[in-house]
């Protein structure tokens, strides 16, 4: 366990900072779930109101430093296309 005063912060810092990664993390996970599944179901519409849901906070979870903008940049170019195989 932590014993300096700025050891005992960084942990407490690391802590909050883990629990709002997750949360971000998650919340992106499950809009690409929902175009997956919008796709899965050939419903469109759906798939693009879902993908122009999923795009923006996939940049934003980049942003913060959740995830690599290489990797955000890979899922919503996949994302993409595979909304653009509905026609």
């Amino acid at each position: 366990m932590a014993t300096h005063k700025s050891a005992i912060k960084r942990n407490r810092q690391s802590i909050i900072r883990t629990a709002r990664n997750v949360h971000v993390r998650s919340s992106m996970r499950t809009l690409v779930k929902n175009v997956r599944v919008a796709v899965a179901a050939k419903d469109k519409e759906a798939a693009v109101a879902a993908l122009e849901k999923a795009i923006p906070y996939i940049d934003k979870t980049a942003s913060k430093g959740v995830i690599h903008k290489a990797t955000a940049s890979r899922k919503i170019g996949r994302l993409t296309k595979l909304v653009n195989t509905l026609d």
